[in-house]
């Protein structure tokens, strides 16, 4: 709850901060020279409905929506010794990061991966590929189930999500305020918005998001390193190191969906330069780097 409560307040600051320096700089009187001004307030409070409410009925139903796209199947009864000790250790772990028991899962895909997700810490879902169950000993499924307690714990789903709603808003809010702008001054309409204020709300939209989609990204990594740290922590420094070895030398792109591909353990392959700034998780020789680095 802390951590939802300081996201939306500095949201809030930043759109606050944003309309005064609008302001300032006179944005608004020079388009109302030109004929109509834009209603700031009006715009701030739709473009942080639209930017919160997808990120956050996406988070409300990331449990359901995860299930579907990877048919993962919960256990409910352990049908053997491989699921009855992936529950029991699920469950241990639970108890001493403090959170409630997690639905447990296991999903068909020949990668080795696992995820988290759920909008509460202690009404989360985590699961396993059976690739991983196949490839993996147990030290490093353990390392692997650590990473994504470790996530749960974090509330990094939340924080993704609210951090999500934060650049949507700056994204629409900032788009229609360079579409007006431009309809209004460069192209002289009058009344209503004429052609110029959708094409260059429909091009700024697009180039402001892929900035947004750098900076979304560029958290996502940060939270992938805490939780490496966390699983370290939890389950042991080797065994969260030998879990990341295993999955550097499988060297295999991730078959989540795109939409849950920053939730897995491992995204794939790693990028280069400029890719760099799209990755959802650091490479995997980074991320060991800064385990063997931890004190």
């Amino acid at each position: 709850m802390k951590r939802i409560f300081l996201f939306l307040i500095t949201n809030l600051a930043i759109l606050l901060v944003l309309s005064i320096t609008l302001r300032i700089l006179g944005v608004d009187r020079i388009l109302d020279a030109e004929g109509s001004g834009i209603e700031f307030n009006s715009l701030l409070i739709m473009a942080g409905v639209i930017g919160f409410g997808g990120s956050l009925i996406s988070l409300a139903m990331s449990k359901w929506s995860a299930k579907r796209m990877t048919g993962a199947v919960v256990i409910e009864q352990p049908s053997d010794p491989t699921e009855r000790w992936l529950v029991d250790t699920v469950r241990r772990q639970a108890e001493v990061v403090g959170i409630g028991m997690p639905e447990v899962a296991i999903y068909d895909a020949p990668d080795v991966n696992a995820f988290a997700t759920g909008m509460n810490r202690n009404n989360a879902l985590v699961a396993v590929s059976t690739g991983l169950l196949q490839n993996m000993h147990k030290d490093e499924i353990e390392g692997v189930l650590a990473h994504e307690l470790s996530h749960v714990a974090n509330g990094d789903m939340v924080t993704l999500a609210l951090i999500q709603g934060v650049v949507n808003t700056f994204v629409i809010f900032l788009s229609r305020v360079i579409g007006h702008f431009v309809d209004r001054v460069v192209f002289k309409t009058e009344r209503g918005h004429g052609p110029a204020f959708w094409i260059t709300t429909i091009v700024a939209q697009m180039v402001l998001g892929i900035l947004a989609s750098m900076i979304v990204m560029w958290f996502s990594r940060q939270r992938e390193f805490r939780a490496d740290a966390g699983g370290a922590q939890l389950a042991g420094r080797n065994k969260m190191i030998a879990a990341l070895e295993r999955l550097k030398q499988r060297h295999e792109p991730s078959q989540l969906p795109d939409q849950m591909a920053a939730f897995g353990i491992s995204a794939g392959g790693g990028g280069s330069g400029f890719k760099d700034l799209f990755m959802s998780h650091p490479p995997l020789e980074v991320r060991i780097a800064a385990l063997r680095g931890l004190p």
